[in-house]
């Protein structure tokens, strides 16, 4: 059950406060992009955004809307602090992370600004537990620049089809190699692993293929490396939206459906390995 949180004792107001009833709609989606310690937090009147970035070479972004939440109010136009997200998961499940049917935990998130702590206020059964976890400077983040104009490809696949490719291609290749085409392969996912070459093919009309747009035939490599994160949230996905620039940037975005029927995306950036010449096909 949703509760208030106590009015700040110094009189200053929160510049950002949200109300949850289950606290595992939030953490469900933190814990998919959660694969560096550290994490940036964008709120805005829509909503928070939580980006993670390893290495400039891949950047991951949960989207949980104002929707989502029970309330959600943003005093400034918007709000940014960096904070740890292994200790922000550590708080968000410290009753567990499997309550027992029919009970939840009840979540009150308030920030007071730059300089202050984000303080979590949860409570399951009766018992209120209070965190104040340390916010700090926010870092400068990757632009990747995916505005609808510069996609080349895309294509929106069920997720069981993408999840039955990684359990499927041999995962000791360092690289996953993806071909969009406007014509045959349409869709290949490739892999380099010890037992050799692997493909697996996607026709345009596969009863998996949910929209097939491609303009142009594009290979690009990718590190298995990298992308190996994102399938935490591809588990929890029903869809996938597969998106290519003309420079062979990779935007994976997965949409999410909670327990409560309601709607969430993570997205995850990727730059390319390497690109492929016709001659090396």
């Amino acid at each position: 059950m949703p509760f208030s949180a106590p009015p700040p004792a110094s009189g200053e107001p929160y510049v950002l406060s949200a109300s949850l009833d289950n606290a595992r709609h939030l953490s469900s989606l933190l814990r998919a992009v959660h694969f560096q310690d550290h994490a940036t937090c964008f709120a805005t009147a829509s909503g928070l955004r939580v980006t993670v970035e390893d290495a400039k070479c891949i950047q991951a972004n949960a989207f949980i809307q104002a929707e989502i939440f029970q309330e959600f109010t943003v005093q400034e136009e918007s709000v940014m602090f960096r904070i740890n997200l292994a200790v922000l998961l550590d708080c968000l499940t410290i009753f567990g992370t499997s309550s027992l049917p029919g009970t939840s935990t009840a979540l009150r998130m308030c920030y007071r600004g730059y300089g202050y702590p984000l303080m979590l206020f949860l409570e399951e059964g009766g018992v209120v537990t209070v965190c104040k976890i340390n916010t700090q400077e926010p870092v400068e983040l990757l632009d990747f620049d995916f505005c609808s104009t510069k996609v080349v490809n895309k294509i929106i696949l069920q997720s069981e089809g993408l999840r039955e490719a990684f359990a499927e291609l041999d995962m000791t290749s360092e690289v996953l190699q993806i071909t969009m085409s406007p014509d045959k392969p349409y869709f290949r996912l490739s892999t380099f692993g010890n037992a050799g070459s692997a493909h697996l093919d996607y026709p345009k009309d596969s009863d998996l293929m949910e929209a097939f747009h491609c303009n142009q035939t594009q290979t690009n490599r990718y590190k298995i490396s990298l992308l190996k994160p994102s399938t935490k949230a591809l588990a929890l996905s029903c869809k996938v939206s597969i998106r290519t620039d003309a420079q062979g940037f990779l935007s994976l975005q997965y949409m999410i459906r909670n327990e409560d029927g309601q709607i969430c995306f993570v997205e995850y950036y990727c730059c390319p390995d390497e690109n492929i010449t016709e001659a090396e096909l």
